[in-house]
């Protein structure tokens, strides 16, 4: 089976202690078995302060430190772990992030997640989100579904590569699929979301469906083939695509609607960040296609 990634995964290099928003701080860092094997095999000082910084014997994870950062995040913004031991001790989730996976009928298809900022600035600057090409050949077979997502992806995706306003691009997408929004529904829904950054919820209080697309149209553009790209691509039936496909132009007119000071790629990572990297918030929207029908 075929690996796929978009165009510009091949430009992606993690930016380190560069990072304003480094993913070593504020969140919890699971540490899945077969990396817990190998630091309790390994014998060395800095093994000894790796086994010391894991709790949870069931669930093993590092303990966060001052400042909610990793046990292993230095003053300088670098992993200690890759400078005593190296990468290949890494943790998968450290090593995977912001990496995801979906299946299709095509195969595993590959992407970077938004809430990252370098991953965000590549996705927002690259105009060939319609072009996928083969970066690895892996084991297994690819589960052919009678409902074929890509193919549905690839009708919008011609919509969005045409030299239109995207508010026209977006309004035929929106009526080709039959979405409704109800700007009330979608801003209660908002407000009754679990965030990480308190303040982001008044931030988010300002999603409008007039919010104004000046400027920014390339990168609601690239948004949007974005967030179709990750939630709409295995969807197994037409009403689960219609549904996904509603989070994505929701999240994306969010993305427009903020109005603080931050550009475009700072604010397209926050909503990235709030919404569609809690399950929970991501559901919740998702939930209210159904109410809305």
């Amino acid at each position: 089976m075929k690996l796929y990634a978009p165009k510009y995964y091949k430009n992606f290099v993690c930016i380190a202690d560069k990072c304003k928003h480094s993913c070593c701080i504020g969140w919890e860092i699971d540490i899945d078995n077969k990396t817990l094997d190998k630091y309790n095999s390994l014998s060395s000082s800095y093994a000894d302060y790796i086994r010391n910084s894991i709790k949870g014997e069931e669930s093993p994870y590092f303990e966060l430190g001052r400042d909610r950062r990793c046990p292993h995040l230095n003053e300088c913004g670098l992993c200690n772990i890759i400078l005593n031991i190296g990468e290949n001790y890494l943790c998968d989730i450290c090593r995977e992030h912001p990496r995801f996976y979906n299946f299709t009928n095509m195969g595993k298809e590959l992407g970077l997640g938004m809430s990252c900022e370098e991953a965000c600035r590549l996705i927002l600057n690259s105009d060939d989100f319609d072009e996928l090409i083969v970066i690895d050949n892996i084991d297994g077979e690819a589960d052919i579904c009678e409902f074929d997502a890509t193919v549905q992806r690839n009708k919008i995706y011609e919509i969005l590569k045409q030299d239109t306003i995207f508010s026209n691009k977006l309004e035929r997408i929106i009526n080709s699929y039959n979405i409704a929004l109800n700007e009330e529904g979608i801003k209660v829904c908002l407000s009754s979301l679990e965030y990480l950054n308190k303040s982001n919820k008044a931030l988010f209080g300002n999603f409008s469906l007039d919010a104004s697309f000046v400027n920014i149209e390339n990168e609601l553009t690239r948004a949007l083939a974005y967030f179709i790209y990750r939630h709409c691509s295995e969807a197994l039936d037409h009403e689960e695509f219609c549904a996904s496909l509603f989070f994505a132009i929701v999240c994306t007119y969010l993305v427009a609607s903020i109005s603080n000071s931050d550009n475009i790629i700072e604010r397209a990572r926050t909503v990235s960040e709030e919404i569609e990297y809690s399950e929970e918030n991501t559901q919740e929207i998702i939930s209210l296609y159904t109410e809305l029908i």
